[in-house]
Parts: structure tokens; sequence; C-alpha cells
């Protein structure tokens, strides 16, 4: 077969902007996420180097849009969420349903997809909706006795300014939605709420739905255009290059040609890899993190810590049973999952 092909220099730009578009968008999300990263860093890197370049009104609104989507409670990112899940779907239903069908692929596994949208909508719904235990006046006096104090990343006595409430062992203070929460993970912009001691087990879940829906789906539109390409014979055509050339076609020519064929399927795939890949690396922190009983707060904190009574120097070795690796509130494998989908309560308090 021959074809003359002289797009090559449209598809490379487009699928440029798309990926610059889409690593933006990541290093946005890392660098106000609250957890420094690779990518938030070279994000403030970054706008280091342009910033004198930019107006100052520019500057002042940017500033200010940034503020309200990272640091105030907003439902932006959830209806983000929703729309951007909207249009994978659309897209999956609209064409790649069709062609799965046609490519031999059993209805059954073309339908999981859906099973998994609604498991996921459930998790999604309890993880935006539950109290991650928020600290009261009423319930406080309680949740002091969960956890024994560390001494190390939690001091005991120490007092939230903001709340005026003496701080449990492990409960920080969120400052976007401004409460101390027990057992304080992290704030998520994705569901606009802490995660904290009563929603862990949801957003473990949430995640791990999420890695589920986009690799499945990603694998079933891969599968379909693998066939497409073999039953085309296109690894085995030619094309007439810019100088009149016959050319074996390659590997980038049947992903160009897949490109201008498949716009919106190409693109939705392409999304869909960034998206399992952050996400499966972003799941394994947190499953690791619920294997040691760790919050990320308190991963976080412990890479900065140093306890001076273990330096070499000085010969003496700390009796505590913290453990820099596990943490000081690690009970064994089977017990630190079972704190994490049946949280401690003041009568179940946790021994060390």
């Amino acid at each position: 077969m021959k074809k003359c092909f002289g797009s090559e220099m449209d598809f490379l730009t487009l699928f440029s902007i798309y990926v610059v578009a889409v690593l933006t968008c990541i290093a946005l999300v890392c660098r106000y996420s609250g957890q420094q990263t690779p990518l938030g860093r070279l994000y403030d890197t970054f706008t280091q180097v342009v910033s004198p370049w930019i107006p100052q009104c520019i500057q002042n609104i940017c500033h200010k849009t940034v503020h309200r989507l990272f640091h105030q409670r907003n439902n932006f990112f959830i209806y983000l969420h929703l729309m951007l899940e909207a249009a994978v779907y659309a897209e999956y239903s609209y064409e790649v349903f069709g062609f799965c069908l046609e490519m031999d692929t059993t209805l059954v596994n073309v339908c999981v997809p859906y099973v998994l949208l609604g498991l996921k909508t459930c998790i999604f719904y309890l993880c935006c909706s539950r109290d991650p235990g928020t600290l009261t006046k009423k319930n406080h006096a309680a949740q002091l006795k969960v956890y024994q104090y560390d001494e190390k990343l939690f001091q005991e006595g120490a007092v939230c300014p903001t709340c005026q409430l003496v701080k449990p062992a492990r409960s920080k203070h969120c400052r976007v939605c401004n409460r101390c929460v027990q057992r304080f993970d992290h704030h998520c912009i994705w569901v606009n709420n802490c995660i904290g001691a009563q929603n862990t087990r949801y957003f473990l879940l949430y995640l791990l739905s999420v890695c589920a829906m986009a690799g499945d789906i990603a694998v079933l539109t891969a599968d379909m255009l693998f066939h497409v390409v073999l039953r085309s014979g296109l690894m085995h055509a030619h094309y007439i290059d810019e100088q009149g050339q016959q050319q074996p076609s390659g590997l980038l020519f049947v992903i160009q040609h897949l490109f201008l064929t498949f716009p919106r399927i190409v693109f939705m795939l392409g999304f869909l890899i960034f998206v399992f890949f952050l996400l499966a690396g972003y799941s394994m922190f947190h499953c690791y993190l619920a294997l040691v009983n760790q919050t990320s707060n308190e991963w976080f904190k412990r890479k900065g810590l140093r306890c001076q009574h273990c330096h070499p120097v000085s010969g003496h070795l700390c009796a505590t049973s913290y453990n820099p690796i596990r943490g000081f509130y690690h009970r064994g494998i089977l017990k630190n999952l079972g704190e994490i989908f049946w949280p401690l309560s003041p009568t179940q308090k946790k021994d060390n």
C-alpha cells in the first residue's frame, strides 16, 4: 500500500502541545497539593524564571485564582473530575464500545468499565461526604485517649492556636477546611475534603477504583487499535515521503495514521495512560502508608526528623520504639489495615 503522508509536523506539534498541557496540569496540582514533589519544585523554578517578564496585574490575578482553587474549599475539581470522566465514557461508549465488539471482544469485557464506574461513584460520594474525623469540644476529650504521643512528631500538651484545643496525637489542623482532623492525612482537592481517620478507607478504595477504570478502558482501547492495525495491514505498508521516496511504514507512521483516523480515541488513550501511571504511583504510596500505619502528613514530617540522641558522635542510642521506616504506630500489617477500615475508638486505645 502506498500513501503520501506529509503531516508529520502537524502530528508532532499537536502531540507536543498535548503532552505539555497534561504535564503542566500535573505539575500545578502537585505544587499546590500541600506535598513537595519533583514536579512541584520544577514548577516553582519555572515560575521564578518567568515571573519577572509577566506584568504585575496578571500575576495578581493568577495568585488570586490559585489561592481560590487550592487554598479554599470549592467544588471546582469535583466538577472537573466529573467532566473528564463524562468525556472519557462518552467517547468510550460512542466509538470504542462498538469497535471492540466488531473486533470480537466479549460483551462482558466491554461492560466491565460501567461496573467499575458505578462502584467508583459510590466510593467517591462517600469520600466527599463523610466527615473525616473533625475534632470538636464534644469528642475532644475522648479522642485524646485514642493514640499515645510519640513525643517526636506529636508533642503532648500542644494546643491548636485556631481551634483552641489540645491536639490529640496524629491530629492536625487543616488550613483549607479550618478544622482539626483525627489521624490527619492530607486535604484532597479532588474530593473537596480532608482525608482522616473516618474516610481514609474510602479514599484508598477511590484511588484503586479510578486506577482500575483508567487501566481497563486503556487496555480495551489499545487492544482495539492494535486489531485495527493488524487487519488493515499497516505494518507491511509503504508511503511516499516529502522527497518522493518510498519508505516502509514504521511505528511512528502507524501512530500518525491512528492519530489522524481516530483522533479522539488516541487522545483519550494518551490521557488514560497518564492518569493510570500517575494514580498507580500515588495508590502504591498510600497502600504502603496503610501497611505501615502512617499518614502522608507523618511521612513528610518524618523526612526531616533527626534524633540527637542517636547521633554517632554521642555513642548513645535511643530506647524509644520509634522506627524511622515503619513509624511509631506500626502494629503489624493486619492490625494496620484493620485500623484503616475500622478506625479506632476511645474504647480501642492503641497499644505500642
